[in-house]
């Protein structure tokens, strides 16, 4: 007799990542999307891969929720050449989902003041959580395919209330508070794309020091996948926390702490 102990199976991951890329404008974040393999883009109005980046007959522009959840559905069951799929940018993608959420419970808006409004007190943002989820379900399938998932987007600072020490200034997406939590939740790795820079303390007399940056900072691009007190970041793959980017080889660094990644 068959037993429940006989259906165990490996917990080690047999497809790719689903990976989330975020920082400020100018970075590299579309150029080191672009660099997985057989890639399809998949772009909001406003965003375009840089100008040395040609993709022939593989960009999609998405104008709703639908006609995006629609090309991923497409990317699950029909034949295709594409390896990747990039979808820039994620906070592009959010106000489409509110506007499908609002639709779908006919509401004016996703965030109201009024004490009576069915969306006061952020639960318009809270039913918005059923479609990211759809969002997500589809991207999963995708990535169960066989096909990597890259998601962009854009940073912000904002307050963090640390309970162990005094709140500070981070960078985080540029995705409300609840969306970007599940979005984090269900990336295998988040990753902040940024300039490192080094201070040096200068002397400015009569005691006083002061630090500033060097005159070197900032040439050099990093990709941070472990979180740190300025930035949200994080990896299941067992990543170092700084992998050095340079533009025509990130994909080739990350692609070393990918199980079976392809090129």
């Amino acid at each position: 007799m068959a037993t429940l102990l006989s259906s165990l199976k490996s917990t080690k991951r047999d497809h790719p990542p689903i990976l989330s890329v975020y920082g400020s404008g100018g970075m590299g974040k579309t150029s080191l999307a672009t660099e997985f393999p057989d890639p399809i883009y998949l772009h909001t109005r406003g965003e375009n891969p840089p100008d040395d980046v040609i993709l022939d007959e593989a960009a999609f522009e998405v104008t709703s929720f639908d006609s995006l959840l629609d090309i991923l559905g497409e990317l699950v069951t029909e034949e295709h050449p594409f390896q990747t799929a990039i979808i820039d940018s994620l906070d592009g993608i959010e106000p489409m989902i509110w506007d499908y959420t609002c639709e779908r419970m006919a509401w004016d808006s996703i965030d109201s003041n009024d004490k009576g409004s069915p969306t006061a007190f952020g639960k318009g943002y809270l039913e918005a959580d059923n479609d990211w989820r759809e969002y997500i379900s589809a991207i999963t399938e995708l990535a169960q395919r066989g096909i990597y998932v890259v998601q962009i987007m854009h940073c912000e600072t904002k307050m963090h209330e640390d309970p162990v020490v005094d709140s500070y200034m981070r960078y985080r997406p540029k995705l409300q508070k609840r969306a970007c939590d599940l979005i984090v939740e269900k990336s295998d790795a988040l990753l902040f794309v940024n300039k490192r820079t080094t201070l040096k303390e200068v002397d400015k007399g009569f005691g006083k020091k002061e630090k500033k940056a060097e005159g070197s900072s900032g040439r050099e691009r990093v990709i941070y996948t472990d979180e740190r007190a300025g930035f949200l970041a994080k990896n299941r793959m067992s990543m170092p926390p700084e992998i050095p980017y340079h533009k025509g080889r990130g994909f080739e660094e990350l692609s070393k702490y990918i199980q079976g990644a392809r090129e």
